[in-house]
């Protein structure tokens, strides 16, 4: 009996990098420059060509002033999803919206923290 050859490859982790990338307002050259790699790693990085490793990830959200997560979780450029709307906010609408919040989670949790009916 033959062997059958099989060409598969697992699939690339899905990541946001290029999206943060540009939300940031950098080239691929700025970037790797930042993070101490070269254009065509991130370039490769970006289509899928390579995998990212957590130091990686860990190096491209420090350049880009985010979290590792939210390389592979968040797409910046998600209109109206909750983290775009908390990053338009200046600090003073920030605390404004966190007391609203916890305003809410009060009437959600009623007296004395039990939940409300």
């Amino acid at each position: 009996m033959a062997k059958v050859r099989t060409n598969f490859k697992p699939p690339k982790p899905r990541h946001f990098i290029r999206q943060w990338r540009k939300h940031r307002g950098l080239t691929q050259e700025q970037l790797a420059e930042i993070v101490g790699v070269t254009h065509g790693a991130i370039s490769q990085l970006e289509r899928g060509e390579t995998g990212y490793t957590q130091p990686m990830l860990e190096a491209l959200a420090g350049a880009m002033h985010c979290e590792p997560a939210d390389l592979i979780m968040r797409d910046p450029t998600q209109v109206g999803a909750p983290w775009s709307i908390w990053e338009a906010l200046k600090p003073a609408e920030r605390e404004k919206a966190l007391d609203y919040m916890r305003f809410l989670q009060q009437q959600v949790d009623g007296p004395k923290g039990g939940k409300a009916a």
